[in-house]
């Protein structure tokens, strides 16, 4: 079996990565809220919605995990001349990774797919899909192509993400294939339907265990023999070079129909799920890094590895959330642990995350907010030096942690400190800083922010816009008007307190009495 160094190598690499997605791109709505009564109309459930969220699925959600893979990515797809089709654009934008996304977005009069999910208490109540699922004209593949041709010879793999919403025509995707083919780039399809003859020439296809049945006659597809067997007649019927089948529970299976011998040896992977809270978008998830791994030099068996770990990572979290390659990272060291013998034979590593707050960057720290207002938590956010920590400052988060689920603190860089305090501050560097503040039982999450040179910015007012958090908490004697973060709080629905200070404790004085000594 391949060592997790070198599985952990394809990972770093997948930087250099390029990749395109073609296909049905979506975008999620969620309405979150509480119910505490039944309509007097109907006996059904009254939402009173308290907090909307937005995010891209389908083809949106395949490009959402090449991004935080830190994969270089192209998407081409069809939104409808609408203002969710303008949200889709501005939320493609965000990413770091995605080249120009206005060129992949072909204008059509369908209207942009969107599915409307409503929950409360993490109970979904009811979903709402809004779509118009017949196939795209002949002028639209055209530019489809048109735009597959101007790329194609910048990218390792293109992945043709069908969520059968019409825009994969059974014309597009032969062209697409054929195209990929000729230019020696591997094609990855996650499919749908029961006619994989559609599919034949792509590199792979993956399957779930209930898509394997269905393709093959409706084969047994419960044990490792059966699976295998419905792998190779898919293989043998479509003209489809290998199969990935994903297992849920029992892992991942993968079957390969061509190249030397011992390469088409079934194997089989169990399952990296550490636990599993909701499964939804998981396969957008294994599609994209087994991608990733691909171009990143990995053979197929390694990406499928490398993807069932990222699978068992997403399916902890809730909702559609796309995998990190820092979480992707973190897992393989820690199982690159678990194979060594410690010393003392007792790991205490367990122990220490759990009493130390996490130092993400923005990135990092928004998908974190997201899996927790997922949960229906509230997050706040409070920011500061906290320079030299005193109990003024611990009575202040233990206050601002008690209007939240979770507290964040954003925490002005070593430069950003200088600016607003002179030459000789801080007195602690930001790694101390975050380390002592993340220490606190009140501190879920440390984040960096400040300005980098006199003249900009150097309120919270960018993170704050960034991360949204519920609740803003600003400790001081201020009036919320003159605060330029609660204002940008509240214009997106968010909440904004300011807490007073203890008197008589103050780092500035602190730092004084220590120097006059």
């Amino acid at each position: 079996m391949t060592n997790i160094e070198t599985l952990r190598s394809y990972v770093e690499n997948m930087a250099q990565a390029r990749i395109m997605v073609v296909g049905d791109i979506m975008l999620d709505r969620y309405y979150y809220g509480k119910v505490s009564r039944i309509s007097p109309e109907a006996p059904v459930p009254v939402l009173h919605v308290t907090r909307e969220g937005r995010m891209l699925g389908g083809a949106g959600n395949v490009i959402r995990n090449l991004d935080g893979l830190n994969v270089k990515s192209h998407l081409i797809g069809v939104v409808g001349d609408d203002r969710d089709g303008e949200i889709v654009k501005t939320m493609l934008e965000s990413l770091q990774n995605i080249h120009a996304p206005e060129d992949g977005l072909i204008k059509s009069d369908r209207p942009t797919t969107v599915k409307s999910r409503f929950v409360a208490s993490n109970q979904q109540l009811l979903r709402v899909d809004e779509e118009n699922k017949r196939y795209i004209n002949e002028d639209e593949q055209d530019r489809i192509l048109a735009e597959v041709k101007r790329h194609i010879g910048t990218c390792q793999a293109i992945i043709l993400s069908d969520y059968d919403k019409g825009v994969l025509t059974p014309d597009l995707i032969r062209k697409i294939i054929d195209l990929a083919n000729v230019h020696g780039v591997k094609t990855l399809i996650d499919p749908k339907g029961n006619d994989y003859s559609v599919y034949k020439g792509a590199y792979v296809v993956t399957p779930n265990r209930d898509e394997l049945s269905k393709a093959t006659n409706n084969a047994a597809t419960i044990e490792d023999g059966e699976v295998v067997d419905a792998a190779n007649k898919l293989i043998e019927t479509s003209g489809i070079q290998n199969v990935v089948a994903t297992r849920s529970e029992d892992g991942m299976t993968i079957v390969q129909g061509s190249g030397k011998a011992q390469a088409q040896r079934p194997v089989h992977i169990p399952t990296e799920a550490l636990e599993v809270f909701d499964v939804s978008g998981a396969g957008d998830t294994v599609i994209a890094t087994i991608a990733a791994a691909l171009a990143a030099g990995a053979d197929l068996v390694d990406a499928a590895r490398v993807a069932n770990v990222a699978g068992g990572i997403v399916v902890a979290k809730t909702g559609t959330a796309p995998i990190l390659a820092d979480e992707l990272l973190e897992r393989l060291d820690n199982a690159h642990k678990d194979d060594k013998t410690l010393d003392s034979g007792i790991d205490h590593s367990p122990t220490m995350q759990a009493s130390l707050a996490q130092i993400k960057d923005w990135k990092e720290a928004r998908a974190q907010i997201d899996e927790w207002q997922r949960h229906g938590m509230r997050v706040g956010l409070t920011n500061g030096c906290f320079d030299l920590l005193h109990p003024g400052h611990v009575q202040y988060l233990h206050e601002a942690r008690a209007l939240c689920d979770r507290l964040i603190v954003a925490l002005n860089t070593d430069r950003s400190v200088q600016l607003l305090k002179g030459p000789t501050r801080p007195v602690q560097d930001e790694q101390a800083r975050a380390s002592v503040i993340g220490a606190l039982a009140a501190v879920d999450m440390v984040v960096f922010f400040g300005a980098k040179e006199a003249g900009d910015d150097n309120t919270a007012s960018a993170i704050i816009e960034f991360l949204q958090p519920d609740i803003y908490v600003k400790g001081g004697d201020y009036k919320l008007e003159d605060i330029p973060e609660a204002k940008v709080a509240q214009s997106y629905g968010g909440e904004a307190r300011v807490l007073s200070l203890v008197d008589g404790h103050s780092t500035t004085n602190n730092i004084n009495k220590i120097r006059s000594h």
